[in-house]
């Protein structure tokens, strides 16, 4: 028997190999915590199809772990600092941002943010030289002869190491701050007028007053703030490839994005042929529980459960804040789940039970599941989305205050402020999410948009991979503005030469009539004269 499935399993992949033209080689330049999850997910599938992956792994890594990742080959190159370091970096991180950066508007980010962000470069750039000085493993990914490479542009180094292998290259993203990355080198059309700027807290038809603030928030991310220091990453790449260039027209030849949204969370807006919207890629039906949570959950009746989940990077919540939660969930009829690492808080009900995790697909997919309390990350709230199940959101840091802005607006959560949040204020939210149907009732209509879709996101994203290796490029779906300079691009070019005609005739026009009139005068002298 088990020679059998072995045949049984080989059999599949050829045909695997066979419907997407071959079995390609596919390198990958990842980055940690929820954006690895969502990226290997794809990787995941290429692998059922019969695809050879390979995962440039930094000795600094986190979460990357080859003995969790059987079916994946890890290529582990050292780093001049530990993972010791990174988790701190990203711990304080997200303290910073959720507790001290105030949010009243998004210059009120900097000079905190733009702080770490900094940091954050200098490490991306140590990182990215670490691999690239390693002659070694370039020369062993050179003579592996990979026929394209998947990255996440936020940890740029990707595209630099495509350039250098001389293959194409995707991206899989959810954002840039400010949209910059999809804009200067994506090429993407986001009007300020009704495209809210990602980290603005800003979503739907904005107000007069919101435009106003949308505008200042894309002037500030297109000209102030620095989510790299490009400076240093031009200066790199152009010494690194042997001509002059700059980060943002190598990330331009990036072949498709991938961006992990879609219309259900997104507000509609002007898109390229080589972006698609992959929201939502790592859904998948509920599976049943473990018997002792099973119990629990059955044990709530018809009043059913909540669940409570701040994500995988929260560990340093303050003990009042925990205690604040605590009480609230302790006035509610329903059981609650909760997602929670650190001391017990003393005000903790009956009704609570702690988790240092929690199967968070198959809760959401439970029947007896009544609200979602979430710091709004896109993959738990694509998972509620998923699930049509309604949110009360506590965003934190990052685009979460965006992604529950947007529920909102869709009438699918209410939100709270980490910082002001009173006891009252989460159990009055709990009670309206729960008791008023409205909610339920957008969030379901969510779900179905999710799920009335041609092709899964899953599927599109693993076919553009596929279309990339089977063609060695996209060339034809890339708009030809990357060919174009910005003052070309903005026909600034084509404008001066036209108000220079213009002027020209102006100038022309006025000189005839100047000269007809001189004519015209000189002759009536003439006559009197005469």
């Amino acid at each position: 028997m088990p020679g059998k499935w072995i045949s049984a399993l080989l059999l599949l992949q050829i045909s695997c190999c066979f419907r997407s033209a071959k079995c390609g080689k596919v390198l990958v330049w990842p980055v940690e915590y929820s954006h690895w999850m969502n990226i290997k997910i794809i990787l995941d599938e290429l692998v059922q199809k019969g695809h050879e992956i390979t995962v440039l792994r930094p000795s600094s890594s986190i979460f990357l772990d080859p003995k969790k990742s059987p079916g994946l080959k890890f290529e582990t190159f050292p780093t001049a600092f530990s993972s010791d370091d990174l988790e701190f970096f990203f711990e304080n991180l997200v303290a910073t941002w959720t507790y001290e950066i105030p949010r009243e508007t998004c210059l009120s980010y900097s000079p905190l943010l733009q702080k770490l962000f900094d940091e954050y470069s200098d490490r991306c750039l140590i990182t990215c030289k670490d691999i690239v000085s390693n002659k070694q493993l370039m020369r062993k990914l050179q003579e592996t002869k990979f026929d394209v490479l998947l990255a996440d542009p936020v940890a740029p180094c990707g595209e630099l190491i495509a350039e250098l292998l001389r293959i194409p290259f995707l991206y899989s993203l959810r954002f840039s701050p400010g949209y910059t990355m999809e804009k200067s080198s994506g090429g993407l059309l986001l009007p300020p007028s009704y495209v809210p700027v990602i980290l603005s807290g800003l979503s739907g038809q904005m107000t007069f007053k919101e435009r106003v603030k949308n505008m200042i928030c894309m002037l500030y991310f297109d000209f102030w703030f620095q989510a790299l220091r490009e400076k240093e990453w031009d200066q790199f790449y152009s010494e690194t490839l042997g001509r002059p260039t700059t980060l943002a027209e190598t990330m331009s030849k990036a072949e498709m994005w991938l961006i992990r949204s879609y219309w259900d969370l997104e507000f509609p807006h002007p898109t390229l042929p080589n972006v698609d919207y992959v929201g939502g890629l790592h859904c998948k039906p509920a599976k049943p529980l473990p018997k002792e949570m099973e119990d629990f959950v059955q044990s709530s009746g018809d009043h059913g459960v909540v669940v409570l989940s701040l994500g995988s990077m929260v560990r340093n919540m303050t003990e009042e804040k925990a205690n604040t939660i605590a009480w609230a969930l302790a006035q509610i009829p329903q059981k609650v789940l909760w997602r929670f690492d650190g001391k017990k808080p003393a005000t903790l009900g009956p009704n609570t039970r702690l988790y240092k995790w929690l199967p968070q697909n198959d809760l959401l997919g439970h029947p007896k599941t009544k609200a979602f309390v979430t710091h709004g990350g896109a993959n738990g709230l694509y998972e509620a989305i998923n699930h049509g199940i309604p949110m009360i959101g506590i965003p934190l840091f990052g685009e979460q205050h965006d992604n529950i802005a947007h529920m909102v607006a869709k009438g699918a959560a209410v939100t709270l402020n980490i910082k002001t949040m009173s006891r009252s204020d989460l159990l009055n939210a709990l009670k309206e999410v729960i008791e008023n149907p409205f909610y339920k009732k957008n969030a379901m209509w969510l779900s179905t948009i999710h799920h009335d879709q041609p092709m899964k996101p899953l599927d599109r994203a693993v076919f553009w991979i596929e279309f990339v290796m089977r063609h060695k490029r996209a060339k034809h779906l890339r708009p030809l503005g990357h060919n174009l300079t910005w003052y070309q691009y903005h026909s600034l070019d084509v404008i001066g030469f036209l108000l220079a005609c213009v002027a020209t005739i102006v100038v022309l026009i006025v000189k005839c009539f100047l000269f007809v009139y001189r004519f015209f005068v000189k002759k009536e002298k003439k006559m009197k004269n005469e």
